[in-house]
């Protein structure tokens, strides 16, 4: 049983819940908690690290033996490395996923049309796990991220998705504006979510393969980016609101495209 903080296997833990680079050197993230563990494909779990009182947890036994390595800590070490306020005792080392942007952009294997999701700069963990998991329920195919949105592995991220990371699937990519041409050859139709949209999102024909492009949460989207879009769409706002915050406004449009793919 690990009884210190200075032990190696919780320092290497500790890093990889703090530090994107170690996350992305050692291909590897960190979940927390009993339903994102009991989530992952057993292949996909290296490591799984438990709490002394956990033991006795009836789940911990299934748990346990779908993983190739175990390790058990004292309450008070788990609590130390647990990115949660209220540890449930259970955190597992799983493996990454990879998508290459091709396999995001393609039609469903039961003839789903794309309905994609493309961030610019999101900062936020939390809208990002939020994005992920509305954009599940709402039918999304893939999510496509310039390389200055938040790491969607990070903790916040991943307790955010409640299990839809493991999921959708998802892309970086150096060059947006490169991708976005790539969506117009496939002949998926872009709309931008702008302020000064010249149409209403509600207006609009979403059964067809489509992207909504959502930006940062303070600036939006650049001028470049929202130029490549085929069609600036707009949400109308009551009262003296301006306008949503990321994840709300991307799960009104996924939502609206979900409503009408149904019909």
């Amino acid at each position: 049983m690990i009884s210190s903080t200075a032990n190696k296997q919780v320092k290497y833990v500790s890093n990889l819940l703090k530090k994107a680079k170690t996350r992305h050197e050692e291909n590897l993230f960190v979940a927390e908690g009993l339903r994102m563990c009991m989530e992952i494909p057993p292949k996909r779990i290296r490591s799984l690290y438990i709490s002394e009182s956990f033991q006795k947890n009836p789940q911990c036994r299934i748990l346990t033996e779908r993983a190739r390595h175990v390790e058990t800590l004292t309450d008070t070490v788990f609590a130390a490395l647990s990115d949660t306020r209220t540890p449930q005792g259970v955190l597992a080392l799983a493996e990454q996923s990879h998508y290459a942007l091709e396999d995001v952009m393609a039609v469903g294997r039961d003839g789903t049309l794309p309905h994609l999701l493309v961030l610019e700069h999101l900062q936020d963990p939390g809208n990002l796990g939020t994005i992920l998991r509305a954009g599940e329920g709402a039918g999304l195919t893939g999510v496509l991220m310039d390389s200055n949105t938040a790491d969607i592995y990070s903790p916040k991220v991943v307790r955010a998705t409640m299990g839809s990371l493991l999921r959708v699937p998802f892309a970086y990519v150096e060059d947006l504006g490169e991708a976005l041409a790539l969506l117009k050859k496939k002949k998926i139709r872009v709309y931008a979510a702008h302020l000064q949209g010249s149409n209403a999102y509600d207006r609009e024909n979403y059964r067809k393969a489509t992207a909504f492009l959502i930006g940062n949460e303070a600036n939006g989207l650049s001028p470049e980016t929202a130029a490549a879009a085929d069609v600036r769409i707009r949400i109308p706002m009551l009262g003296e609101v301006e306008s949503l915050n990321a994840a709300v406004a991307a799960s009104v449009l996924m939502f609206e495209a979900a409503r009408q793919r149904r019909g």
